[in-house]
């Protein structure tokens, strides 16, 4: 008999090996395992992809300073990368690395095929260049004083031979493509801003770099590198050796159903992507769908803004179940989603803890407790033994659908309503006063009661097991059932299907309470360390009311940074006052590399009387803190528009 399963392949971004991952990351990669692991209990054959994209300027630079070759660099990185998604127990099937052989081979004869095609062709590119995004930007799209619209980092004007894409030509076909398949691109919001992308034009894409060799060589043409697009996106297919053999992965699992990316790479999967598979003439994915980013006060979390947030402690001190289920419980696929630590922690507490760990404590403590551990199946139902198994079918229907529509959020609430009515099913029945009464009827009432209850949880690891994999099989074992790994949804369906005379196994509590934490930016492992005062600089005199009202402090926005030539320790700031643009000069190179101060708020002293230094006028003056151990921050207010009074 052959395999007759529905394939299912489903895809990660491969991720930039620059730094560690933050919990961005790792929201991306567990709303894809959860899916992955939601289609395997369906009863899919799934491919479950991640990897990490490995080439570039940006890495080959970083290698050198660091005085190693690029793959060392990137294969220490990567190395977290994959131990990173063993601690959040990510059940992909395949890692793809763009330094791997079989990747190389795929994309040389892709990046041939469209080249003999006449699909690529060779040019001189001259245009600015954002190095850490890999992006190229012309000069109508650049922002403020020629920084990247996307990150706000100074570009690169950059003039050398480049082999180009006909990225244009594909624009009609593309355009009826997307006509007729309205949900490859998802949610709806960004399938409008791709057609309007795409409406306004589209420039020949620059898939070469001669500047820098770390990269696959162009096979016809080796002293040209593939550049960024035409090597990362290709991973989806390298990664099911289609020239390998006879190809049986790419024929099984190709085109893929979905490709689960961060928003701001909906652009390149769902425009250059296509249009890259029509000049090949290969089938296209069937859906791209762009997640939100995760927010820290207010602000996108990146790494060049230091507001990142390691999943690394949090695993450590609460469990991967824990981060998991925060992640895709509190955040609706497709927005954006806030993360703080107390948040987390309370809620961590009130769900897993609360809501499920006691249903489940106190069930196999009443049937230890009752029956000697050991569950009877009882045919007689009254009322609420009615409500509460027809509750269990309608939960699993409406837990399948919302998966199938990847509203994550929405089937997570539903099972917990389900728990939450399991929890009100005992406080209704009340089992302590059934085991106390000497009426058989009674007794026949406890065992039933006993019985809805273990099998209610049956169902309920079942249906929890995409969303929190280790505490899952746990609830399983405490059952006494056996073969977690063989449950599938259709065994959730049918209520009654835990065997009578099962023996309960009592095991530690599965979740654990934990403290509230007082402040967000503490991580769990952090303590609180003694601070050393006696070379804190002593108190100035006191100021008249009068001498503070004559200071005029704004809230103003960096437009643009740059060291001051032939200074150690000067910074030249544009500064955006809201009502005009201002220079000023500050000493603080030693702390700030100048492109990470472009977009932030500070606080500016604005009635400072302007003063010549290094030739330059500088009018006014930024705040900031400096302490006793030659540390300095300078503050950085979000929240408010430039020309905003302090008061």
């Amino acid at each position: 008999m052959g395999d007759t399963k529905k394939t299912y392949y489903i895809t990660t971004p491969i991720y930039y090996p620059s730094a560690k991952l933050h919990i961005g990351h790792t929201y991306c990669t567990s709303v894809a395992d959860t899916i992955a692991r939601f289609k395997r209990l369906a009863g899919y054959d799934v491919r479950f992809l991640t990897g990490s994209d490995e080439h570039g300027q940006k890495i080959q630079r970083a290698a050198a300073a660091e005085g190693i070759t690029p793959l060392e660099y990137t294969t220490n990185i990567v190395n977290g990368f994959k131990a990173l998604w063993e601690k959040m127990h990510i059940s992909n099937d395949d890692f793809i690395r763009t330094t791997d052989e079989r990747h190389e081979k795929v994309v040389q004869e892709l990046f041939t095929k469209a080249y003999e095609k006449g699909d690529i062709y060779k040019a001189e590119y001259e245009g600015w260049y954002c190095t850490p995004d890999e992006t190229f930007w012309t000069e109508q799209k650049l922002g403020p004083n020629h920084t990247c619209p996307d990150c706000g980092r100074p570009v690169e004007r950059v003039k050398e031979e480049s082999y180009f894409f006909k990225l244009g030509k594909y624009t009609d076909q593309w355009l009826k493509f997307i006509e007729e398949n309205p949900d490859f691109i998802q949610p709806e919001s960004r399938r409008n801003e791709m057609i309007q992308f795409v409406k306004q034009g589209l420039e020949d894409l620059a898939v070469s770099r001669t500047s820098f060799d770390w990269g696959i060589k162009v096979p016809f043409d080796p002293k040209h590198v593939v550049y960024v697009w035409f090597d990362a996106l290709v991973n989806y297919i390298s990664a099911l050796s289609p020239f390998d053999g006879d190809g049986e992965l790419y024929k099984k699992y190709w085109p893929a159903d979905l490709h689960l990316v961060g928003k701001e790479i909906v652009r390149f999967h769902t425009i250059i992507w296509p249009m890259m598979l029509m000049s090949l003439e290969l089938p296209l994915p069937k859906k791209v769908f762009g997640h939100g980013w995760m927010i820290v006060d207010g602000t996108k979390m990146s790494k060049s803004l230091g507001n990142v947030i390691d999943p690394i402690p949090l695993i450590d001190t609460y469990g991967a179940d824990s981060l998991r289920y925060y992640l895709l419980s509190e955040i609706t696929l497709g927005n954006d989603g806030n993360f703080t630590l107390p948040n987390f922690v309370t809620k961590i507490n009130a769900d897993l803890s609360n809501d499920l760990g006691n249903l489940l404590n106190r069930t196999i403590a009443m049937i230890e407790k009752y029956h000697g551990g050991v569950i009877t199946k009882c045919d007689d139902m009254d009322d609420l033994d009615r409500d509460v198994s027809a509750l269990a079918v309608q939960t699993v229907k409406d837990f399948e659908a919302s998966m199938e529509n990847m509203e994550l959020n929405k089937a997570i609430k539903s099972v917990w309503a389900f728990i939450g009515r399991m929890n009100k099913y005992i406080d209704e029945t009340m089992p302590w006063v059934l085991a106390k009464s000497e009426d058989a009827n009674d007794k026949a009432r406890l065992q039933s009661t006993m019985y809805h209850l273990a099998e209610a949880l049956r169902i309920i690891a079942i249906l929890v097991s995409p969303v929190i994999p280790v505490g899952a099989p746990k609830i399983w074992d405490q059952l006494g059932l056996v073969g977690f790994g063989e449950a599938t949804l259709e065994d959730a369906k049918t209520w009654g299907a835990l065997p009578t005379g099962t023996k309960v196994v009592k095991g530690e509590p599965i979740y654990p309470r934990f403290e509230i934490p007082e402040m967000v930016e503490a991580t769990p492992t952090e303590a609180k360390e003694a601070v050393d005062t006696s070379n804190i600089p002593p108190l100035k005199e006191n100021i008249t009311y009068d001498d503070f009202e004559k200071l005029d402090l704004r809230v103003a926005k960096v437009v643009s940074c740059e060291k001051v030539p032939k200074s150690k320790k000067l910074l030249k700031f544009v500064l955006d006052i809201g009502i005009e643009e201002r220079t000023v000069l500050s000493g603080i190179s030693q702390y700030y590399e100048p492109e990470a101060m472009v977009g932030k708020k500070v606080i500016y002293l604005s009635n400072l009387a302007p003063k010549k230094m290094m030739g330059i006028e500088s009018y006014g003056m930024i705040l900031s803190a400096s302490d006793w151990e030659e540390h300095l921050e300078v503050t950085n207010i979000k929240s408010l528009p430039a020309g905003s009074v302090v008061k």
